[in-house]
């Protein structure tokens, strides 16, 4: 049932809409901000076979709602400095408390649901750029930047609490569950298995180091104190090292950028194996057999300008299918194709149509595991005498009637959900407001 009517939301998304976006200086570097930004998403999945489920089944014939207000506070402390703080309300739920597809369809979904508002400070972070020479540029004033008069060549270092895809996977067409694509093995690497929190924020601390066309960033960040947990580590004893390789280009007049990250996650988990084997004709829970290990992935996404309205994007990643996920979801080889087309085309420049197909899959070891019973992140029907790729395709189209507001409409397929050939297909529908300043 959806818990929440719209029309109570309509005036406060109409005037942040309508609000004066905080701006820099022509001449003067950005010293204070404030942003804010309101989403509501609506969500509803159709009936589809279920012949069985379990505790991590998606179900079929519901809707659910997911609300979040944020406010995005910057100050300048120093010249090159910026703090920032977020704080959020959120409420709502994701179709069956988020579970059922490992490329879950909302990314505006937490992994914790509540019926009633809640606030939280999402992030609160301080980020230090330096010049390094190179060309002028300026950083134009956003939510959660300032605006800077800098150099094309610069250091960034950023510490405190915020997200791992704030700064590393990053993709301009596909990245922003709030304007653009919804589905999670979209606006990210499916298999890239960042630390988060079950909100997908972590403490940690990023360095960019920007020269010429390239970037190599590299980070550190807490893991969950267990795997698919709500409390983070705060000593790094959990932690998660990564490293990225961003090349920008131009094709002919088309912009375009290539990305390379890897990671390598450190904490106590469990081997598949072990925990089958440690069951026995049991149900296999992995809690018996964690213990200190690696599990490490790579991760690759392009973006291409194709023509003046056409743009197309690529994600790929794969991860050790062999240990249990910690704190994303349970995909351990994806890949992604999509684009975006601007509405140029039908005299419409603002609004934009999206389109993405995707594959998710699993290991052989992790099919056994929850063949047996057990339950991942996200998935597990209690068994699982199919298994199938994960397949899905996601296509939207966000109306703009202003600048920074927008309404969108989604429409997801999922066949094998779960990777189970057994259920589905769930097609899935989903309207989005959204506004900010």
């Amino acid at each position: 049932m959806i818990r929440l009517r719209l029309a109570p939301l309509l005036p406060a998304l109409i005037g942040l809409a309508c609000a004066t976006p905080a701006r820099a200086e022509d001449d003067a570097d950005q010293a204070v901000a404030l942003h804010g930004q309101a989403t509501l998403v609506v969500q509803g999945v159709g009936g589809f076979a279920t012949p069985y489920a379990g505790n991590n089944s998606l179900a079929p014939r519901q809707a659910k709602e997911t609300l979040d207000l944020t406010a995005y506070l910057g100050l300048r402390p120093w010249h090159g400095a910026e703090l920032w703080a977020n704080g959020e309300i959120d409420q709502g739920f994701g179709l069956s408390d988020t579970l059922g597809v490992a490329g879950f369809p909302s990314a505006e979904a937490y992994k914790v649901g509540k019926a009633r508002p809640y606030t939280r400070l999402q992030r609160l972070f301080l980020r230090q750029t330096v010049a390094l020479g190179g060309a002028a540029l300026r950083l134009d004033p956003a939510a959660n930047q300032l605006g800077l008069a800098t150099t094309a060549n610069r250091l960034v270092i950023t510490v405190g609490k915020f997200g791992v895809g704030d700064v590393f996977d990053t993709n301009r067409l596909a990245h922003d569950p709030r304007g653009d694509f919804l589905n999670w093995s979209v606006v990210d690497t499916g298999s890239f298995d960042y630390a988060a929190d079950a909100w997908g924020y972590s403490y940690g601390a990023a360095a960019e180091w920007y020269q010429g066309d390239w970037t190599l960033r590299a980070g550190l960040f807490n893991l969950s104190k267990v795997p698919n947990g709500v409390a983070l580590e705060t000593g790094f004893g959990q932690n998660q090292l990564m490293a990225e390789l961003e090349h920008r280009h131009r094709i002919g007049t088309g912009a375009g950028a290539l990305r390379l990250t890897a990671f390598r996650n450190h904490g106590r988990f469990a081997r598949l194996d072990e925990a089958l084997a440690a069951a026995g004709a049991g149900v296999p829970d992995p809690t018996s057999v964690r213990r200190p290990m690696d599990r490490a992935g790579l991760a690759f996404n392009a973006e291409q300008d194709v023509t003046a309205t056409l743009a197309l994007f690529i994600r790929a990643g794969a991860s050790d299918g062999a240990i249990e996920t910690y704190d994303f979801t349970d995909i351990d080889r994806s890949l992604a194709l999509g684009g975006v087309l601007a509405g140029k085309g039908w005299g419409r420049a603002a609004d934009s149509v999206g389109l993405a197909v995707v594959s998710n899959a699993i290991s052989a070891t992790r099919q056994r595991f929850l063949a047996a019973g057990g339950l991942g992140v996200l998935v597990g029907d209690g068994r699982l005498p199919h298994p199938g790729v994960e397949r899905i395709v996601e296509a939207w189209y966000a109306w703009r009637p202003a600048p920074s507001a927008s309404v969108t409409l989604d429409a997801q397929y999922v066949a094998n959900p779960g990777y189970n050939r057994d259920r589905g297909p769930a097609k899935i529908l989903a309207l989005r407001l959204h506004a900010g300043f």
